[in-house]
């Protein structure tokens, strides 16, 4: 069981809860149904008692057969319990459509719900936690969840039935309907037995399906390195390993699930043989009086069959009734696990919800700390002031800190100490969703929708016209990337935006960033992976969208760097150095290391054609 299981251990954000807790949780995404589950309730109650109405109608026509009484009522009893066979698919029917309303509208507002909470969930969240895990809680689990309601649907129907044929079987004899009841306890007991077992079995199998889909979405997504690298049979073998533990937890749990039911039957066997042997000398008594005497008293041949026939309804919902907590725990399981991701803790918690207004752009870090993990230290102590509409460029190492610098400032994630401080607010007072919309923030890879290059461009303000959407795109380089789209805003981009080169995915996000008209800007610098033609159109673009904005950029190119108004130089987290491109390298130290070693390379003809432009942009205002 340790080596089946292996790998399945919980979530950090994974939660217990009591199955009172859950019960009372799953019972509050019923409430809104009530119509649904009233109408499905009584469909069930009618159901029950049609049920109930065929063996009595059946030991009806054995007693007239045994009592050879006329033919005409003995076929009147028959089309009695067609009858009641039809009425009993209506009520069924009615049953189903409602039940099935009901459990729809349950999973979608479920699923809803979780998908909310997933999206508004921090970006450490997702870091920590792969998107096919989080997909498999959101689609599978809810499945399971309305599964769940449709087995508690079933659970009120066997309670009726059980409640209307205990009720027909005390009418016809106290004692033997007491002697079948003794034996409920040893069912109930049996069925409690796998519930423990079964909760563990069925939770295994929830986390390994969702290793499953996190396994395929890796694969798909990263199905062009596989091939690249011919590492197709490698990616088969790690989906295979982990299809067959799925195989392995899955057939445990069926195991232990279908071994309920046998130990049941063997109970509902043993109940069967007693009542049948004592109900025989019953009926006995009542044809040979002389006979055999029964200690439950006499009964006709037709009570007798009655009670046989009546014990099979009875005892089957009420091994249902003993069974539905084993089963039950397959649904509880689904239901912790899409709570958990619901009641997941974020790490960014806003103190105010204040309203943002027009902002000018200053930005200050006051002795900002900031790790992603306990005792890991991004940033020490980071202090730094930006003026409104200043070009800051921030350069250093892989690892300096310089990214997490733009992600703390758009409250991707929670920073340790300090404050961060926009027009003078602290920005953990602010209405979160109205301060994003005054950033504007483009990184070094920017994610494309699935759509027209129209549509992603709008994904920012999704209000803006057509009109709005084609001027923005036309500020960005001219408009002139537009002339090489096969369709132009009406260009279908692929998934991720795949038909779209970098360079073309760039100057969409640009255009995003600027119909959105942000006070702010941060690059992840756009221009590291793209040709010299595609740099200076992004570059063109880039000056429209920094002018007269707050611009903060993470810059890869020499070309970003001399026309920035100052440079900072990060160091594992500090600040060593800032100044213009002339006055560091004047200085020298470790902006000159940096540009030795990674701009250097760089066309100093291109920088000075940048200058150029920059300059005759000048002459032009």
């Amino acid at each position: 069981m340790g080596f089946i299981g292996g790998g399945l251990d919980s979530e950090p954000y994974d939660r217990q809860y009591a199955d009172r807790e859950l019960v009372q949780r799953i019972l509050h995404y019923f409430a809104p149904q009530r119509r649904h589950m009233l109408y499905s309730a009584l469909a069930i109650f009618f159901n029950s008692a049609l049920d109930a109405g065929i063996p009595i109608l059946v030991a009806a026509i054995v007693d007239q057969v045994a009592g050879r009484l006329g033919a005409g009522l003995t076929v009147a009893l028959p089309l009695g319990v067609l009858l009641l066979a039809s009425s009993t698919w209506l009520t069924n029917y009615v049953r189903h459509r409602n039940a099935a309303f009901a459990v729809g509208n349950v999973v979608m507002d479920l699923q809803a719900e979780a998908f909310a909470a997933t999206a508004h969930h921090d970006l450490s969240f997702f870091d920590e936690e792969p998107s096919g895990k989080i997909v498999s809680r959101i689609t599978s689990d809810t499945q399971a969840f309305g599964e769940t309601a449709v087995l508690t649907m079933n659970l009120i129907s066997e309670v009726l039935s059980v409640a209307i044929i205990a009720g027909v079987l005390l009418s016809i004899n106290v004692r033997l309907t007491l002697v079948m009841l003794a034996m409920s306890p040893v069912v109930f007991g049996i069925a409690l037995s796998f519930r423990h077992v079964a909760r563990r079995v069925t939770l295994n199998a929830r986390r390994v399906l969702a290793k499953v889909n996190a396994n395929i979405q890796e694969s798909v997504s990263g199905i062009a390195v596989g091939k690249g690298f011919r590492q197709e049979a490698r990616m088969y073998e790690e989906f295979g390993a982990l299809n067959r533990q799925a195989y392995s937890v899955n057939l445990v749990r069926g195991l232990v699930l279908n071994l309920i039911w046998p130990a049941l039957s063997g109970s509902f066997g043993v109940a069967v043989a007693v009542v049948l042997y004592l109900g025989g000398l019953s009926a006995l008594e009542s044809v040979s009086p002389e006979g055999a005497q029964s200690p439950l008293g006499a009964i006709s041949v037709g009570q007798w069959f009655l009670f046989m026939e009546a014990m099979a309804y009875f005892w089957f919902p009420m091994t249902s009734i003993a069974s539905f907590w084993s089963q039950f725990q397959d649904g509880l399981s689904a239901a912790e696990r899409v709570f958990s991701l619901i009641d997941a803790e974020p790490q960014v918690v806003q103190r105010d919800n204040q309203p943002v207004g027009r902002l000018e752009g200053r930005v200050e870090f006051d002795a900002v700390t900031f790790g992603y993990q306990a005792g890991q230290v991004v940033l020490p102590d980071l202090t730094l002031t930006i003026e409104p509409g200043e070009l800051l460029a921030i350069v250093g190492h892989t690892g300096s800190g310089k990214t997490s610098m733009a992600r703390l400032l758009a409250r991707f994630y929670e920073f340790q100490g300090g404050e961060i401080r926009v027009d003078g607010q602290d920005i953990r007072m602010l209405d979160l969703q109205q301060y994003r919309r005054r950033l504007g923030l483009v990184p070094q890879s920017p994610f494309l929708f699935t759509g027209t290059v129209c549509d992603n461009i709008r994904y920012s303000l999704p209000e803006a016209t057509d009109d709005q959407v084609l001027a923005a795109a036309q500020q960005v380089a001219g408009g002139e990337w537009l002339e090489d789209l096969s369709e132009g805003l009406d260009t279908d981009v692929g998934e991720r935006g795949q038909r779209l080169s970098m360079g073309q995915r760039q100057l969409v996000a640009l255009a995003r960033v600027l119909l959105q008209d942000p006070a702010i800007f941060v690059l992840d610098e756009a221009t590291s992976n793209v040709d010299p033609f595609t740099e200076r159109q992004i570059q063109a673009g880039l000056e429209t969208v920094m002018a007269g904005r707050t611009s903060i950029v993470i810059a890869h190119r020499l070309s970003t760097i001399v026309n920035a108004d100052r440079i900072i130089v990060m160091r594992e987290g500090r600040i060593i150095q800032e100044g213009t491109h002339e006055e560091l390298m004047a200085r020298g130290g470790h902006y000159a290391e940096l540009y030795n070693t990674y701009f250097r390379h760089q066309s100093l003809e291109y920088v000075e054609t940048a200058r150029e432009r920059l300059a005759d942009g000048e002459d032009e205002a």
